[in-house]
């Protein structure tokens, strides 16, 4: 609900809303913001779909579909899992959807390229493909990494008029996702203090990599840090990278430096920005970084600075 009217208020339009499930006492604020809605299993279409129907203003209906195929390699970040919870499997469906649902969603990629949709459009049709005839459009979801510069944007055209050449009469749609966040925004971060331990030094920073960096030990991912190699190697001198929570998994394992850190160096994470926005907590009572623009000249401007009061009033 707070992602739809955030979309509503600041850039004025109806969302392409999709939740893994409504909450029922939340749903009706939600179709003043939405012109689509995905539901994603047929038992949330049934408990929502006469609420669609009697607002005052058309909402087009669609399902999340899972074509059971994706080349994302993490677990974590794979939602084609057979046994997952994120749409309706092909066995899991009627031989006819109900007429009101006018569309399918499939979301199956992560930073992926070109070619790796291509193979995920051909598991859609060939699971999904009895039910396009009756629809309006399809939702080909995000994990496009379109601005990435090794992507085939040519072959993603190819891609993209051959479906449509297959289904003259469908609407695609793709989600922009990480795409437009590539490489916007670094976070910056200090050593205050260099520990060693049974032969291996680890620098403590400023951040938090459970606060500010989640996916950095959930996935686990290894952000790219400016300077450093991202493994160990032979010559340089190694540091883990350890937050300033008391969570005793709160550190990256080794980055190489070419140059033994000092106390006060600061560390810069590359393309971090859209994580420190959008997956922070304030656990631990961690200090969360400022939100600031470095202008062309070098000039930085403060746009959003965090203190006590946001901790305090996070849980009322």
């Amino acid at each position: 609900l707070a992602e739809a009217r955030l979309i509503y208020e600041e850039m004025g339009c109806r969302a392409h809303t999709y939740s893994p499930a409504y909450l029922p006492e939340a749903f009706p604020d939600l179709l003043a913001y939405s012109s689509h809605i995905t539901f994603n299993s047929l038992n949330q279409f049934a408990q929502h779909k006469d609420t669609v129907l009697a607002y005052e203003q058309p909402i087009s209906m669609g399902l999340r579909v899972n074509p059971e195929y994706s080349e994302v390699e993490t677990a974590l970040y794979n939602p084609a899992s057979p046994q997952g919870r994120l749409g309706e499997t092909a066995a899991n469906l009627p031989d006819e959807l109900p007429a009101t649902i006018e569309g399918l969603h499939f979301h199956t990629l992560c930073e992926s390229d070109s070619y790796a949709l291509e193979k995920v459009i051909a598991a859609f049709e060939a699971k999904f493909g009895r039910f396009l005839p009756q629809l309006r459009w399809v939702n080909m979801g995000g994990g496009h990494l379109m601005t990435r510069a090794d992507y085939d944007r040519t072959h993603l055209i190819e891609v993209l008029r051959a479906f449509k050449a297959r289904h003259p009469h469908l609407k695609v749609i793709l989600e922009p996702g990480s795409a437009i966040a590539w490489q916007t925004g670094y976070l910056r971060s200090r050593v205050l203090d260099i520990v060693e331990n049974g032969g291996v030094k680890t620098a403590m920073l400023d951040v938090s990599f459970t606060a500010h960096m989640p996916d950095t030990l959930e996935m686990p991912y290894r952000p790219e840090v400016r300077g450093a190699s991202r493994h160990p190697v032979a010559g340089q001198t190694t540091y883990r990278l350890g937050g300033v929570s008391c969570l005793a998994g709160d550190f990256l394992e080794e980055y190489g430096f070419a140059q033994p850190l000092r106390i006060g160096d600061d560390l810069i994470l590359e393309d971090m920005i859209h994580y420190t926005m959008v997956k922070t907590t304030m656990f631990n009572g961690v200090q969360h970084p400022d939100i600031g623009v470095v202008r062309r000249d070098g000039t930085y401007e403060l746009l959003r600075r965090f203190g006590y009061e946001d901790f305090r009033a996070r849980l009322g």
